[in-house]
């Protein structure tokens, strides 16, 4: 396949794949603007009877795939999942080509909402990313193994629906950051044709002349011109071309590509913006998202969705930024940066920007909902407890880390060891036999933890991924977040002719 991550490896020296059936998949754009910032708004506001009509457009994903082994809600900031489905079923058939009824997705980005209100940030995840999909529920009931070093795009697949499996990729969302996400929104094509339609296009920019062979490699001709160089508006199916095209411009990669996407939803937003709260152009774009979202339960009405999009309104565009998370390649796919990417996740959890100002509002609580003040106190005595730490996660030395913190407040450290698995999100305290009492002291330590009881004697400490992602000086972040992510980032705002292409 032409423009593959494997191509543009050998280009960049990145060196060879590992091997394996390269999938051949035509790659949708399924990006969706958080046009919730100031879309719904007026439902109420300004519609009066059409709420109905509205709220009966809404579709939700069931809650029982959700994984029960989730990280803590935070405290300030809120963290969306937003996932384009290439779901060829009903309308969307007319819009997306292709082939086949299993619902995919390869795009998707996490955009955290600061605690203050007035600053966010979408982060990609490339398709190709290998990760851990963590046990997923199927359509029956059942629960899958999990799956090792994967691609990031297959848990959406998983049961093989038309409609897909976001549930699924919530987990695995949640696994790989250790950022509870708070509300998944899924999109398929229709709605993002008619969301675009429904504004009056959407401004992007093109380095070159691309014709229907730069959308399909495989003709055998050039085909059609479709898009002319230079600046222009897009709407409906050419929005959607737009989103797509790979092989045309830059590198070939899909990396180039999230960029131009990132630029695509970035001018999208700019433009609901600055049509500001007018009726006429906001009810069609409402209806169009209502009527092709499906959403998580806690999204499921106009009046969730209202508080949702009030609670975003004070974002600006200049902060308003987009990112894709610390990558590189791993022969023909793409591998996370760590520990960057743990250092960003860190960053989000304690609502720092990327350019790491506080961005919290004034809401510094990390505490647990479960915590009593006193456990939240700060002040922990830990002598003549003695505790033995193993690191559940694949942070490199976070139980030194954390023997280090206990140490320091007066606890035996017996030993450190990696866990049998290093899957853990929520950090774990086991203890024997009436040592409930210590454990609850060791788990101070640890917001968040939770407690297990044991028939052998002694406490030990699992640390979970939580804790890899806590800011606080007891477990600070791994390392910083490199200055050139900031450098980089695109900004709502941003001249949506610069900087397009990866490579």
């Amino acid at each position: 396949m032409s423009g593959s991550h494997k191509a543009v490896a050998e280009r960049h020296g990145s060196g060879q794949a590992t091997g394996g059936r390269r999938r051949r998949k035509r790659s949708r754009g399924r990006v969706v603007a958080v046009v919730l910032v100031s879309l719904l708004v007026l439902i109420v506001a300004a519609v009066g009877g059409i709420y109905l009509w509205l709220n009966a457009d809404i579709k939700t994903f069931s809650g029982d795939g959700i994984s029960r082994d989730r990280p803590a809600a935070g405290a300030g900031g809120q963290n969306v999942l937003v996932i384009g489905s290439d779901s060829r079923s009903g309308d969307n058939s007319s819009y997306g080509g292709g082939e086949g009824d299993v619902g995919r997705s390869d795009t998707a980005f996490l955009l955290h909402v600061y605690a203050d209100r007035k600053h966010a940030v979408a982060v990609s995840i490339p398709r190709d990313t290998l990760v851990d999909i963590p046990p997923c529920r199927l359509p029956d009931g059942k629960w899958t193994e999990e799956q090792k070093d994967t691609m990031f795009n297959a848990a959406f697949s998983v049961g093989e629906t038309a409609e897909g499996n976001p549930a699924c990729t919530q987990n695995t969302v949640e696994k790989l950051t250790g950022l509870r996400v708070d509300h998944t929104v899924v999109v398929d094509f229709e709605g993002f044709s008619k969301m675009t339609s429904a504004v009056g296009g959407v401004t992007v920019c093109l380095p070159k002349d691309i014709y229907q062979r730069d959308l399909s490699p495989n003709r055998g001709s050039r085909g059609k011109l479709l898009f002319d160089k230079g600046e222009q508006t897009v709407s409906g199916q050419k929005a959607l071309d737009y989103v797509r095209i790979r092989h045309g411009i830059g590198d070939g990669s899909d990396i180039g590509r999230i960029k131009r996407q990132q630029a695509f939803v970035a001018s999208l937003i700019k433009k609901v913006k600055s049509q500001g709260m007018d009726p006429t152009t906001l009810l069609p774009l409402a209806k169009a998202a209502t009527k092709s979202m499906t959403v998580d339960p806690g999204l499921g009405s106009v009046d969730k969705l209202v508080s949702f999009a009030m609670s975003m309104k004070d974002v600006d565009l200049h902060n308003t930024k987009f990112i894709t998370v610390p990558w590189r390649y791993q022969g023909a796919r793409v591998a996370i940066v760590r520990p960057q990417a743990d250092a960003l996740w860190a960053d989000l959890k304690a609502d720092r920007t990327i350019d790491g100002k506080d961005a919290s509002g004034g809401s510094k609580s990390r505490k647990s909902p479960t915590q009593s003040p006193a456990e939240s106190s700060g002040s922990v005595s830990g002598a003549g407890i003695s505790v033995a730490v193993y690191n559940g996660t694949g942070v490199t030395g976070l139980a030194a880390r954390a023997a280090e913190t206990l140490r320091a407040d007066g606890f035996t450290v017996t030993g450190t060891a990696t866990a049998a698995s290093q899957d853990h999100t929520t950090t774990l305290v086991t203890h024997g036999p009436g040592e409930q009492e210590q454990a609850k002291t060791v788990a101070r330590v640890f917001p968040g933890a939770r407690l297990q009881p044991a028939d052998a004697p002694g406490i030990s400490v699992t640390l979970g991924q939580e804790y890899a992602a806590d800011p606080s000086p007891s477990a600070s972040a791994p390392t910083t977040l490199p200055s050139e992510v900031a450098d980089t980032a695109r900004s709502a705002d941003t001249d949506p002719c610069s900087d397009l292409s990866y490579g």
